[in-house]
């Protein structure tokens, strides 16, 4: 096995291990941990689309509609389970996907970012403004639900949600990777190359490019269920234009040409946030954009393009 990929596994499992024993050794970690998870997977959504050449400005929509099935469930139906949750949110997420799909798929670059975020704040305004269903800006309480009918304390619950989500996590991340390297992930990537060969050989672009965005849609709505139920409380924040540019801000961070790429711009995105801002509260976002600009600059391909390379030129 060649020493670079025999140290990318190596990374993984150690960022595995890491992610089990963190919230065991630290508890007040577990609900930060259980986000960074979340937000990656919504970021694997984005990864899928940029593999096309793709920038969803409006991802967020996606988002926020998972966190708010859950909120709608809690409050017009009752306390669900979490498992229902998970099948119910990235379901609509799903469908939401399919519709809005169907139409930005025609289009490419900056037409397909802007229309996103169209759609996106337009949900976003729904949500502020039809009040009576959605209590606006304040938001809806999502009540802690019970795992396959058992409920637990708030204590137990954060470490049954953080592992939960850690598998979640593995499962997905693993089947993005595997969709990636499929044909259909080398198709989503020649719309970006070539997408007029692409025509030429008899593969419909839009229907390639329609089944990433299906996925990524769902991929969103699981993201945003998770940490509506984390956070207790879905606000029509999850789908306002800034939540967007967080997603893709973090997919740049971390690189975009492995799924791990996902969770280890989320993992240094929320640690710097959650660090700088107990001690730069009006500084952070500052800090997060040095950052950025430095990894634009000395590591295009990301967290995980940075550390491929080192693995190589170890290996050289």
């Amino acid at each position: 096995m060649p020493r670079a990929t025999l140290a990318a596994r190596l990374a993984i499992v150690a960022a595995i291990a890491l992610a089990v024993a963190l919230p065991i050794v630290m508890p007040s970690w577990a609900t930060l941990i259980t986000l960074i998870l979340a937000k990656g997977i919504v970021v694997l959504g984005i990864i899928i689309l940029l593999q096309a050449g793709q920038v969803s400005f409006g991802h967020a929509m996606f988002f926020g509609v998972g966190a708010y099935a859950v909120a709608f469930w809690g409050k017009y139906v009752g306390t669900g389970d979490l498992l229902l949750f998970l099948v119910v949110a990235p379901a609509a997420a799903t469908l939401l996907g399919l519709l809005v799909g169907l139409f930005v798929v025609r289009y490419r670059e900056i037409f397909f970012g802007m229309l996103n975020l169209a759609f996106s704040m337009v949900l976003w305004s729904l949500l502020e403004k039809m009040f009576h269903y959605t209590n606006g800006a304040d938001g809806i309480r999502v009540a802690r639900p019970t795992l396959a009918g058992l409920a637990f304390t708030p204590e137990t619950f954060q470490y049954v949600l953080v592992y939960l989500t850690l598998g979640l996590v593995l499962i997905v991340a693993y089947g993005v990777q595997r969709y990636l390297d499929s044909p259909s992930g080398h198709m989503l990537r020649a719309i970006k190359s070539n997408e007029t060969r692409l025509e030429y050989l008899g593969v419909s672009a839009r229907r390639v490019l329609l089944v990433g965005y299906v996925i990524s849609a769902f991929l969103g709505g699981l993201g945003g269920a998770l940490v509506a139920v984390a956070q207790q409380i879905a606000t029509p924040e999850f789908a306002y234009w800034t939540k967007s540019g967080e997603f893709v801000f973090i997919a740049i961070l971390g690189g975009v040409a492995n799924a791990a790429g996902a969770f280890a711009g989320s993992a240094v995105f929320e640690f710097v946030r959650f660090f700088a801002a107990a001690k730069l509260a009006n500084a952070w976002q500052l800090i997060l954009g040095v950052v950025l600009i430095a990894i634009i600059m000395f590591a295009p391909g990301g967290l995980i393009g940075l550390f491929r390379r080192d693995a190589t030129e170890t290996r050289r």
